[in-house]
This record gives C-alpha cells, structure tokens and sequence, in this order.
C-alpha cells in the first residue's frame, strides 16, 4: 500500500513554509466556499487570455464563475478590455501588488466601501507572481481566505488544486460552474 505524497510546489527550490494550502480533490469545495462567503473577490491575470482550453478562454470560465457567484472580479493588465469584449464589466482594473497590498489592510473597507472580503479567488497570473501575492496575503491578511483556482498547486493559498493536466483542471472548472448553477 502507498503512502499518501503532500503536493509539491510546481515551481522548483520553492520552500514554502510549515503552513501549506489544503488540496482540493473536490470542486464542489470550491462551490461551498463562495456559496458561504460573505464578501468573495476575484483577481484575474493577463494568462486568462493566454490560456486556451477546450471550451474556449480561461476568462470565459472565471466569467461563468463571477457570474454565476456574484463574485466582483479586479483585473490586471491589460485584460480589462477583454471582459469588456465579452460584455462583463469588472469592478476594478489595478495592478496585481496594489490590489494585494490593499487586501492586506486591515482598515480598507473594499471597492465599494461596504467592508472586507473574505473570500479571494485567483486565476490567470504567471505562477511565480501569484506564489509571492499569496505569500503576502498568508502572512499579513486578517480574515482572508484565498483559493487558487489555476492549475498547479499554489502552497501559499488557504486552497489550491494539486498540479494538474490541462484536461483535469478543466473538468474542475467546469464542475464548479455547475455547482452554482451553470452548465
């Protein structure tokens, strides 16, 4: 009988610490945490337009998932305008460190004034970048839950997906869509 293997960290010589993210091997974990929260935000990198799945964009997936979730998305880059194309309107576009430093403030009350996030999902970012966001958000954010919804295994997020093939993350992806109610 195997041994149960811990992910590891998809990018090499990372040591990210005693205090890992929790696996997701389920989507519908992923379902039930933006069902629950109270203040979810999603942040979206320039790869959403890069990465292309069998259905279409990455974008067009964490499209369905805001949507469907009512989840307020924050782009970085310049992919403002390609939710724009596709008739979503973002809530904010800033860059990736401004919106990480203002998530980690406990005295900043959200983009719309009304208080705190407590979920943050994240999606779309070189892997390296996302690992030292997250970091931060892991050490310095208060309250912050945070879900790595790419498809390598992000240690430094409260949860993440274990590395997976493009194939499989999709599956999740889609999976999830239906668990708020999309097809």
């Amino acid at each position: 009988m195997m041994g149960f293997r811990a992910p590891e960290s998809w990018q090499t010589a990372e040591i990210p610490g005693p205090k890992k993210a929790l696996v997701i091997t389920k989507p519908e974990v992923v379902t039930a945490l933006i069902k629950r929260a109270k203040r979810p935000i999603m942040l979206v990198g320039h790869r959403a337009v890069e990465v292309k799945l069998k259905n279409g964009l990455l974008i067009d997936y964490l499209i369905r998932i805001a949507e469907l979730g009512g989840i307020p998305v924050v782009a970085t880059a310049h992919i403002q305008g390609e939710f724009q194309k596709r008739g979503f309107k973002v809530e904010s576009w800033m860059p990736l460190m401004d919106i990480a430093n203002r998530l980690s403030d406990p005295d900043w009350m959200g983009l719309d004034g009304k208080g705190q996030y407590d979920l943050l999902l994240i999606a779309g970012y070189q892997y390296y970048l996302a690992w030292l966001v997250l970091s931060g958000l892991k050490h310095f954010s208060q309250n912050l839950k945070t879900v790595s919804i790419d498809m390598y295994y992000q240690p430094h997020a409260s949860w993440s997906f274990p590395n997976l093939k493009v194939e499989d993350w999709e599956v999740n992806l889609n999976r999830i869509i239906e668990g708020l109610g999309g097809e």
